[in-house]
C-alpha cells in the first residue's frame, strides 16, 4: 500500500546570532499509511514538536520533505488540523462559534445549514452538545480540548496532528478522552501523528510508537510496532504480557537516552578543562 504520509530526509538546524548551528533533527525518514496512529515519544528537547509542525506546514525543514496524499507539504492548510495541550479557543466566543468559525471559513461552499448541521454533529460527538452555548471560561480543561477536537475533526482533514493533546489534564478527564478520541478516529478512519511523553497513552492509542534520540541533530532511535486491535480498553490490555513486554521496552528506550545525557554533561567539564 502507497505511504499516505511521507516524511523524507527531514532535517531542520538554526543559526545563532554568533554563526552557530544548532541542529534540532538529522535525516528523519517515515511512512504512514491512511487510518494508521503514530505516536512520537522521546525526552524534552528531542524535536517532537517541531517535526509536528513541520508535518503540519507551520515550519519550514532546513533538508528533506513532507508529502501527504503524494502532495507536497509547503504550508500550513486544512487538510492538515493541529490539537495543541493549551485548547487555542477564541475566549469571546462559545463553543459553537469556536467550532463555527473553522467549519464557515473551509467548507464555506456548503449551504449555511449543512454547516451548522457539521458544527452540531461534532459538537454530539465529543459529549457536548449541551454546552454549545458556553463560553471557554465557563468549561473545565477536558471540555474546551473537546472543543478543540470537535473543531479540528470538523473539516474533516486528511491527517490531525496532536501536541501532547492531554498534558494539562488530569487522570481520569485523560482517560475519558483518550476513549473518544481513539473511537472516534475509528469511525472517520482519520490518520494521526501524536506527540505525547505518557508510555501508556502511546501503547494504548498507537499503531507505532516512534522514538527519538536526544538531541541535538535527533534521529529516530526504535520504531515499535503494537499489535492490539482497535478500539482497546486499557484495564485489559494491560493483563497482557505483550503490553508488559512492549512497555519495558519503551521504558528501556527512554532510560538509556537519560543515561545518555547524563554521560555527556559530565563528559563536557572534562573536555574543557582537557582544552
Amino acid at each position: 500500500m502507497q505511504s499516505f504520509v511521507n516524511i523524507q530526509g527531514i532535517g531542520k538546524e538554526y543559526h545563532a546570532p554568533n554563526g552557530a548551528k544548532n541542529i534540532i533533527l538529522k535525516d528523519i525518514n517515515l511512512e504512514i499509511k491512511q487510518g494508521d496512529f503514530i505516536s512520537l515519544i522521546g525526552h524534552s528537547g528531542c524535536g517532537k514538536s517541531t517535526l509536528l509542525n513541520i508535518v503540519a506546514g507551520m515550519d519550514k525543514p532546513s533538508r528533506g520533505y513532507v508529502e501527504v496524499d503524494s502532495i507536497r507539504v509547503q504550508r500550513s492548510g486544512p487538510e492538515r488540523m493541529m490539537v495543541f495541550q493549551n485548547y487555542s479557543l477564541l475566549p469571546w466566543l462559545s463553543a459553537w462559534d469556536n467550532v463555527a468559525l473553522a467549519v464557515d471559513k473551509v467548507l464555506s461552499r456548503k449551504s449555511k445549514a449543512e454547516r451548522a448541521r457539521i458544527v452540531a454533529t461534532h459538537l454530539e460527538m465529543v459529549g457536548l452538545k449541551d454546552a454549545a452555548c458556553k463560553k471557554p471560561g465557563q468549561l473545565s480543561g477536558g471540555m474546551k480540548q473537546r472543543v478543540a477536537l470537535a473543531r479540528a475533526l470538523a473539516i474533516q482533514p486528511k491527517l490531525l496532528l496532536l501536541d501532547e493533546p492531554f498534558g494539562a489534564l488530569d487522570a481520569l478527564t485523560r482517560k475519558s478522552l483518550q476513549a473518544e478520541l481513539m473511537n472516534i478516529c475509528n469511525m472517520a478512519h482519520t490518520t494521526v501523528i501524536m506527540v505525547t511523553h505518557d508510555v501508556d497513552e502511546a501503547l494504548l492509542l498507537s499503531d507505532r510508537v516512534v522514538m527519538l534520540n536526544n538531541g541535538p541533530a535527533a534521529t529516530i532511535g526504535q520504531i515499535l510496532d503494537v499489535p492490539f486491535t482497535r478500539s482497546r480498553i486499557l484495564s485489559e490490555i494491560v493483563d497482557n504480557p505483550l503490553y508488559h513486554n512492549l512497555r519495558h521496552k519503551l521504558l528501556n528506550f527512554l532510560h538509556d537516552q537519560k543515561q545518555a545525557q547524563y554521560m555527556e554533561v559530565e563528559r563536557i567539564p572534562v573536555l574543557k578543562s582537557a582544552a
